[in-house]
């Protein structure tokens, strides 16, 4: 799944975690948007359920690329699955989505980490 590295010297161990979505090329534009102004509850509740570096890219075509740090991806996922805010959210996004099926963190599947350059 993604490898577990320690941060630096006397940090938390972090796994390094890496997935890819595909949202609608004629939602793109939209997909941008909402992510410019993310709730702040909404990034409260990402903050407490142990995302850390959380980033989002996509390419012209829709392709997005999310990365993040987290102590365990599972219980973070979890956590957030367990969010009001969170389902909110989700039900909000399904929609900018392709080919989907359920809510869109379900389809977080990572990237198996072939190399890292500490």
């Amino acid at each position: 799944m993604s490898r577990t590295d320690s941060a630096a010297a006397g940090e938390k161990n972090l796994q390094r975690v890496c997935f890819v979505l595909k949202v609608r090329k004629d939602r793109l534009a939209e997909y941008k948007e909402r992510h410019a102004a993310v709730w702040p509850e909404m990034r409260a509740a990402l903050r407490a359920a142990g995302w850390h570096n959380y980033s989002l890219f996509s390419d012209e075509e829709g392709t997005v690329i999310g990365y993040l740090e987290t102590e365990d991806f599972d219980r973070a996922r979890a956590a957030m699955a367990e969010s009001e805010v969170n389902a909110r959210r989700q039900a909000e996004m399904a929609p900018l989505f392709e080919n989907l099926p359920g809510r869109p963190d379900e389809g977080m599947v990572p990237l198996t980490e072939i190399f890292h350059l500490a």
